[in-house]
């Protein structure tokens, strides 16, 4: 059905009424499992809060009979709406008009919206579902995505970007949601460069589109992904959450939630997590759990290098960023992908002054020669810059081994930590007790070895020396742990070396 639109001053636009609400193209959505457009941002967005922008603008090409196909609003929707309460822009791109195809109006609509709301300074999120630039339009189409790019940039640290692959992602499309903060992606959907037939035209190969751009492949592959849903709504309750937990801009702090539980027996149970042995792995998520509030624990690319975790949590109502050595993956050693994960998620932190816990238990860099050649230096250094660049509240806590360089790039006190505590079992030192008598005395005999292994590791492997140094502050027990964190958070949250602070922009790592 078409209808006429009086633009006044005697202009009328011809409107195509079921692409402007979709109400005629939810079926074929719903087939695949999928919500329509207009569907997801009612879902994400407060009731009755969404106000529309640009709702009747349409592309100006004329070539491939494209004057012929008329589209309101050009296969982009893009408002101003609420989440619990909070203003933020939204931009969702339709499917089912033109595979939602990014044209140079529809470029410049994104744009316009990041340009709203980098002047309010509220969070963008963008809901991608699209076949990438418009083949019609040709160098105009890649204009469009080039200011979206631009803006992306401009926006990256100043207010926080989502982004939400629900279906097809693809082209040079796919590079405006890499370039923003935070990826949720839904199981079904793909996120590729090249799709199965330009890769099979270009180099011969044969690969399917999971193959290529599946779930599979970016959460636990490339790392691209920071959470994985089911379906549309669960990808939507990620982004709502987030919304509620970060503050609005690089100026803001994060809100204090009056309303959290914590059960008190964990304060006794957390003591009980480290095994007996230093050989012995653990799961540092029990560690956690027995720290934060019920319920709060919110973790960021799990399926990816899980030998680091980061996630986000509260203790006593305080959002907290934490990093942390995971034994159970390559004994906690830092590799490549593990620097890059946890050096993105610390300048996240302090772009939007979320205070950093960083629990320590790393015996060192992971070694080897893929980790070598693969530039395990260049990688590591990226962690040791962003512990050292944040200013946010640091806390780190020792809990066992803090060796070599690996212990310096956990947040030291040399790169900047506010506050180091060590649990009683912790060890600080360059290397393990035996590798350090493997260099020093090569040539004694076992006997003499064993004595020597014995004196560096009462010399180094516990705390008392680091903390006589002033390496360390306090030696606390680890049912003294939450309290003593807290008590920092309830001083020095939101109020701690921020005067120095500067907006940076969180380049992709």
């Amino acid at each position: 059905m078409r209808d006429e639109v009086d633009l006044g001053m005697g202009h009328k636009l011809q409107v195509q009424r079921d692409d402007v609400h979709g109400e005629n193209r939810k079926a074929a959505q719903h087939a695949k499992g999928k919500l329509s457009a207009w569907e997801r941002i009612e879902y994400l967005l407060d009731g009755g809060s969404f106000v529309e922008i640009n709702m009747y603008v349409q592309h100006r090409c004329i070539n491939f009979e494209m004057e012929r196909r008329e589209y309101a609003g050009d296969g982009v929707i893009t408002g101003i709406g609420k989440i619990g309460g909070r203003p933020i822009c939204v931009f969702a791109q339709d499917f089912t008009v033109m595979g939602g195809s990014i044209s140079e109006v529809n470029g410049q609509k994104v744009a316009k919206l990041y340009e709203k709301a980098l002047a309010m300074k509220v969070p963008v999120v963008g809901l991608f579902d699209s076949g990438g630039a418009r083949v019609q339009e040709g160098i105009s189409a890649l204009s469009g995505l080039g200011r979206i790019f631009y803006y992306n940039v401009q926006a990256s640290g100043v207010i926080p970007q989502i982004a939400a692959i629900m279906g097809n992602c693809a082209g040079g499309g796919a590079y405006s949601p890499a370039l923003m903060d935070y990826m949720v992606m839904v199981r079904s959907a793909n996120l590729f460069i090249a799709g199965p037939r330009v890769v099979k035209e270009a180099i011969g190969q044969e690969a399917s589109l999971e193959e290529l751009g599946g779930i599979r492949v970016h959460a636990e592959e490339s790392g691209q992904v920071d959470f994985v849903a089911q379906d549309d709504r669960e990808c939507l309750d990620y982004i709502r959450r987030l919304v509620e937990l970060l503050p609005g801009n690089c100026d803001g702090y994060p809100s204090i939630s009056e309303k959290y539980n914590y059960d008190a027996s964990k304060v006794a149970a957390i003591g009980t997590v480290l095994p007996q042995s230093n050989r012995h792995s653990y799961d540092i998520h029990k560690v956690v759990d027995c720290i934060i509030d019920d319920g709060s624990f919110m973790e960021l690319k799990q399926y990816y290098a899980p030998n680091i975790i980061t996630a986000y949590a509260r203790i006593g109502g305080h959002l907290i960023g934490i990093v942390a050595n995971q034994s159970l993956d390559k004994a906690g050693c830092i590799d490549i992908n593990a620097s890059d994960k946890a050096a993105r998620f610390v300048r996240m932190c302090d772009s939007y002054n979320i205070p950093l816990l960083t629990l320590v238990d790393v015996s060192g860099f992971y070694p080897g020669k893929e980790q070598e050649r693969g530039g395990l230096i260049r990688h590591g250094s990226k962690l040791i810059y962003a512990y050292a660049e944040s200013k946010v509240l640091k806390i780190t806590i020792i809990l066992r081994k803090a060796y070599g360089g690996a212990y310096l790039a956990m947040c030291s006190k040399e790169l900047g930590a506010d506050m180091v505590y060590a649990w009683p079992s912790a060890e600080m030192a360059v290397m393990s007790a035996r590798a350090a008598a493997d260099v020093l005395y090569r040539d004694i005999s076992p006997q003499k070895k064993e004595q020597k292994i014995e004196e560096y590791e009462n010399l180094f492997l516990n705390p008392k020396e680091a903390m006589r140094l002033g390496y360390i502050d306090e030696v606390i027990e680890p049912g003294e742990t939450r309290d003593s964190i807290l008590k920092i958070l309830e001083v020095f949250a939101g109020n701690w070396g921020n005067q120095s602070k500067k907006c940076h922009g969180n380049i992709p790592l």
